[in-house]
């Protein structure tokens, strides 16, 4: 697993120990930052079931400002502690420990909108609906903003909630991708 471009392009990241998580694929990866960037002009990100924080830590390499860092599991915020050390984004980085739910909650204390949104849960505990019916409630994605749902293949997600609309949608074996905005205009088709 490694940074696939942009400033620390390269970099070796290290995985979370065991098999509670499942690392997206640099190729995935690169799909995916392909769609929604593939470069940034800064922006406020937030990396809600980090694992080891690869797609946060991709968003900094391609020009993210700063990416905030969720997981519950201890195992995988020691790994995204290494992993932001590696690459030097210390300054970039929020890392908390905590259940979706409660993060959500503590942010939305911080009025805080995001310009992307990673959502990549335990495949095994999908929540994405209920997640995105959250941030579209509590207006978490700013106006122009990006979520990127990772899911099993076999998950089909609504072409539109709330004011949330799927503008991309793409499988990549037994993964699947689903692109979110707030806006009407779609992303480029390659």
């Amino acid at each position: 697993m490694r940074v696939v471009s942009g400033e620390k392009k390269g970099k070796i990241l290290k995985a979370v120990p065991g098999s509670s998580t499942r690392p997206t694929t640099d190729k995935v990866k690169e799909a995916i930052f392909n769609i929604i960037g593939p470069y940034f002009d800064g922006g406020l990100g937030l990396d809600l079931f980090a694992g080891s924080g690869g797609l946060g830590i991709e968003a900094l390499s391609r020009g993210a400002d700063k990416i905030i860092f969720v997981d519950r599991d201890g195992k995988a915020i020691q790994t995204i502690h290494e992993n932001i050390r590696i690459c030097g984004f210390e300054e970039q980085a929020e890392i908390y420990r905590n259940d979706a739910d409660r993060a959500i909650k503590a942010l939305l204390k911080r009025e805080l909108a995001f310009d992307y949104i990673f959502l990549d849960p335990p495949y095994r505990k999908q929540q994405l609906l209920k997640l995105l019916q959250v941030i579209d409630v509590k207006n978490l994605l700013a106006e122009s903003g990006t979520i990127l749902c990772e899911h099993s293949f076999d998950v089909t997600l609504p072409q539109s909630v709330g004011r949330l609309i799927q503008h991309k949608h793409e499988n990549y074996g037994i993964i699947s991708i689903s692109i979110y905005g707030r806006t009407e205009q779609p992303y480029n088709e390659d």
